[in-house]
C-alpha cells in the first residue's frame, strides 16, 4: 500500500464514525479528490460534504465559525502555501477563541508541496513556519504508525489543529517501522528504535531519510535510538534529550526549506544539558541559487559519509 492510499483509508474510517461532521474543500468529492486523499469519503446523513470555491480566507473563517457553534468540520486543502491566504483567521480569529472551551473540532488538512519541480510553490515546505504564526498545534504524517495514531486521536477531537501530509511520498510504499518504543501523550514525539551508539532525530517530512540512515548504521553494527518529531510547536522532547545524554552523539535530519528550523530549538535544549561527542546536522543547502526554481526536491545526502563522520 502506498502512502496516499493509507491516508485515504484512515480518513474514510474516521469520518464514517462521526455524526454532524462537515467536510469541505475544493473538489473533495469531485475530480481527482485532491490527488486521491478524499476519494470515496462517506459520512453519516447528519453531516455534509461540500465542494467549495477556492477561497481559503473565507473557508478558514467558515471552519472557525462552525466550531464556535459546536459543529465539527475538516477543511481539506490541496496546497499548504494557499493557507497563507487565511492568515487573518489563523492569527486573529483563532486568538479570540483559543482560550475558550470548545466542544467541536476544526481541522485543516493540507498537502505540503514537496514533490519537486514546483518552483517557489514548494519553497514553503516547512510546516513549522505555518504553525509558529500563532502557536497552532500541528502534526506531520510520515509512516504507518504515526498516521494511525495521529489521525485516530487528532482528526476530530475538540479544538483546532493542522494535520499535514507530504506530496513527495504520495506514491511511495508506506513505511512501517518495526516497532513503536515510545510516543508521548500528545502524539508528537515517536521513538522507533533504541540504541547506545547514536541518537537519530527527524523533523518535518525527513523520516524516510532517517530510516535509511538507521538501516545503514545497523548494517555497520551501530545501534541507534530513532526519533521522529511530528509537531513543531510546542513540543516536549525531554525523552530525546535524555537519550542523547546517554549516547552523547546525535544525527539530526530536517528537510525544511526555511532559515528557521525547529531542530535548532532541540539543539539549544541539548547543549544546556549535554556535552556532545559528535553532532551531525543534515539540512538543506541554500548555497544553491536554483532552489526556488523547478528542480528535484530530494535532499542530497551522502549516507556513507554520515557513517564515516560518526565513527571518526
Amino acid at each position: 500500500m502506498n502512502y496516499i492510499e493509507l491516508i485515504n483509508n484512515l480518513l474514510k474510517e474516521q469520518v464514517s464514525k462521526h455524526e454532524q461532521l462537515v467536510i469541505f474543500g475544493q473538489n473533495v468529492s469531485a475530480g481527482s479528490c485532491i490527488g486521491g486523499m478524499t476519494r470515496d469519503l462517506s459520512i453519516p446523513k447528519s453531516g455534509r460534504i461540500i465542494n467549495s470555491t477556492n477561497s481559503e480566507n473565507s473557508l478558514c473563517g467558515f471552519g472557525f465559525g462552525m466550531m464556535i457553534n459546536d459543529v465539527s468540520s475538516i477543511f481539506f486543502m490541496k496546497q499548504l502555501d494557499f493557507l497563507l491566504l487565511g492568515i487573518d483567521h489563523l492569527v486573529n480569529t483563532y486568538n479570540l477563541i483559543r482560550n475558550h472551551e470548545n466542544n467541536a473540532s476544526f481541522t485543516i488538512f493540507p498537502i505540503v508541496m514537496d514533490n519537486g519541480f514546483q518552483g517557489s510553490q514548494s519553497s514553503s515546505n516547512n510546516f513549522a513556519d505555518f504553525c509558529s504564526i500563532a502557536r497552532i498545534k500541528g502534526y506531520t504524517i510520515t509512516n504507518k504508525i504515526d498516521a494511525e495514531k495521529i489521525i485516530s486521536s487528532k482528526l476530530i477531537s475538540p479544538g483546532f489543529r493542522i494535520i499535514a501530509i507530504s506530496q513527495r511520498m504520495f506514491k511511495d510504499e508506506v513505511i512501517t517501522p518495526d516497532e513503536l518504543i515510545y510516543v508521548n501523550d500528545e502524539n508528537d514525539v515517536f521513538q522507533y528504535n533504541s540504541g547506545d551508539d547514536v541518537t537519530v532525530v527527524c523533523f518535518n517530512f525527513s523520516f524516510p531519510y532517517g530510516k535509511k540512515i538507521v538501516d545503514i548504521l545497523k548494517d555497520n553494527n551501530l545501534k541507534c535510538s530513532f526519533f521522529n518529531v511530528n509537531s513543531p510547536t510546542p513540543t516536549n522532547w525531554t525523552k530525546i534529550v535524555d537519550d542523547v545524554s546517554k549516547t552523547k552523539k546525535i544525527i539530526i535530519i530536517d528537510d525544511s526549506k526555511s532559515e528557521n528550523l525547529s531542530c535548532h530549538s532541540l539543539l539549544t535544549d541539548i547543549s544546556d544539558k549535554v556535552v556532545l561527542d559528535k553532532k551531525i546536522i543534515l539540512k538543506r543547502n541554500f548555497d544553491n541559487t536554483d532552489w526556488l526554481n523547478p528542480i528535484d526536491d530530494q535532499m542530497d545526502i551522502n549516507f556513507q559519509q554520515v557513517v564515516n563522520d560518526l565513527v571518526d
